[in-house]
């Protein structure tokens, strides 16, 4: 370890860092509460911007060897993570000026970075619980009635489970390796013996109960709904993505075949299809887009039935198409008290064109219609499973991924097809929405025309 390959390899990390100290000190400073938004917004964009840099420049290092090591992808996936955010940031600007809730975000950030170097299962540990204990007090934040105190009650109690089967499926592994590296993941799949075999499916099921896979699933819709709409979009969007990119790099040398790929396969499908069917039948547009993003943890973890090289970018292209849609339709969300039921989305289009527009343009591309992202996305995540052998799972991925067409269409029959209603919600401020829905639509119009293009950095 040397100074150089500290400042570079964790220069993400030193921005975001700084942006915290940076808030912490405004807030002791000033006699009033400040706005934090600038400073996390520059932090935000400086840490992607770097991240992006070093990852197409080809950088690599390993500041604390054994337990702390970046390659150029390691930096593209946090540039993707990063930069997601910035989204996000804008879309809070509305409902959280203080400096906490910007020291929440940015604490959350760096432990989602350091979740995607991690070389051992301490370090992994130490991430994840940095990502997610900031989100848990943001669910509560705005706490405005019962539904943000249980939703964070949930979240918290089913976040320590999963925390808790990482740390029991790391000692079990411990105790037959004596290692502590992620590289015993790889061995303990491999080996009869049963005591590291169990210590690798806790391990796997503490990803499961991350990423709300069925029957992990139970926080997700309630932790959607209770929190607020910038937190939600930071849940459905940021945290998925860095926890599917770490298991990516948790399985990037373990062989996924025989009872480890049913496992990885039976489960996902379960989600797919009843993301897909209970999404059908809700009222609230945040519920409805939670159990969207069961089904879409689904169609993620079938990314890891096909090779390794393939894993990573078929993962990493999927959360950038999937972050950029939900964001979108997040930022063109009506604002205000019932706002987010379906019933209000009647006759939208007559009130609000162009956020009509954006969230159907969102739902389209979440479904998989081309030539939209989503559509790419699905497509290289499928091409995989069948390169894999595994064309039975495949098939019925994308027979589950159908039933997604109805809920999605569902909205778009609201807002263009059906008699203006009642308005329950506010437009966010037009320059306010412009900025952030153009944020998320320009990258994704990219991504869509010129999907090789981009997987060319992958």
């Amino acid at each position: 370890m040397n100074a150089h390959e500290v400042l570079v390899g964790m220069l993400p990390e030193h921005f975001l860092l700084a942006g915290i100290v940076l808030l912490i000190v405004q807030d002791i400073a000033a006699s009033r509460a400040r706005d934090g938004f600038g400073i996390a917004l520059a932090a935000v964009f400086a840490a992607a911007a770097a991240a992006l840099l070093l990852g197409t420049g080809g950088a690599a290092s390993a500041p604390f060897p054994g337990q702390f090591s970046v390659t150029p992808s390691d930096f593209l996936a946090k540039a993707v993570v990063l930069a997601l955010a910035v989204p996000v940031l804008l879309l809070s600007r509305e409902d959280f000026a203080e400096a906490r809730f910007h020291v929440l975000v940015l604490s959350s950030l760096y432990g989602a970075c350091l979740m995607l170097s991690s070389d051992t299962f301490l370090t992994l540990f130490i991430g994840l619980e940095l990502m997610s204990l900031p989100v848990y007090v943001l669910v509560v934040l705005a706490y405005r009635d019962t539904r943000n105190a249980e939703a964070a009650l949930k979240y918290l109690v089913l976040g320590g489970t999963a925390s808790a089967s990482l740390l029991m499926g790391a000692s079990l592994m411990y105790g037959g390796s004596g290692s502590l590296s992620l590289a015993t993941f790889a061995e303990a799949l491999s080996l009869p013996d049963p005591m590291a075999t169990a210590g690798a499916m806790l391990v796997i099921t503490s990803f499961f109960l991350k990423a709300a896979i069925v029957p992990f699933h139970a926080w997700a819709p309630d932790a959607y709904e209770g929190a607020s709409v910038p937190v939600t979009a930071y849940m459905a969007t940021i945290v998925k993505a860095a926890v599917l990119l770490a298991a990516v790099r948790l399985f990037a040398m373990a062989p996924v075949d025989g009872g480890v790929a049913d496992v990885i396969a039976l489960l996902p499908l379960v989600s797919i299809v009843w993301g897909n069917l209970a999404a059908m039948r809700q009222k609230s547009f945040r519920r409805m887009i939670a159990y969207s993003s069961i089904a879409h943890a689904g169609y993620l973890f079938y990314a890891l039935l096909g090779d390794a090289p393939s894993r990573f970018q078929a993962v990493l292209f999927y959360v950038l198409a999937y972050g950029l849609m939900n964001l979108l339709a997040f930022c063109a969300l009506p604002r205000g008290e019932d706002a987010d039921r379906l019933e209000s989305f009647k006759g939208l289009f007559a009130r609000a064109p162009y956020a009509s527009l954006m969230i159907a343009v969102a739902m389209l591309s979440l479904a998989g219609i081309p030539p939209l992202p989503g559509f790419v996305a699905k497509f290289l995540v499928f091409r995989n499973v069948m390169a894999a052998g595994y064309t039975t799972y495949a098939v019925l991925g994308l027979v589950g991924s159908y039933l997604g067409i109805y809920f999605y269409l569902r909205v778009i029959q609201l807002m263009f097809m059906t008699a203006d209603a009642p308005a329950r919600g506010a437009a966010a401020p037009r320059r306010l929405m412009l900025s952030s829905t153009l944020l998320c639509l320009v990258p994704a119009v990219a991504i869509g025309v010129f999907p090789g293009w981009v997987m060319g950095y992958f």
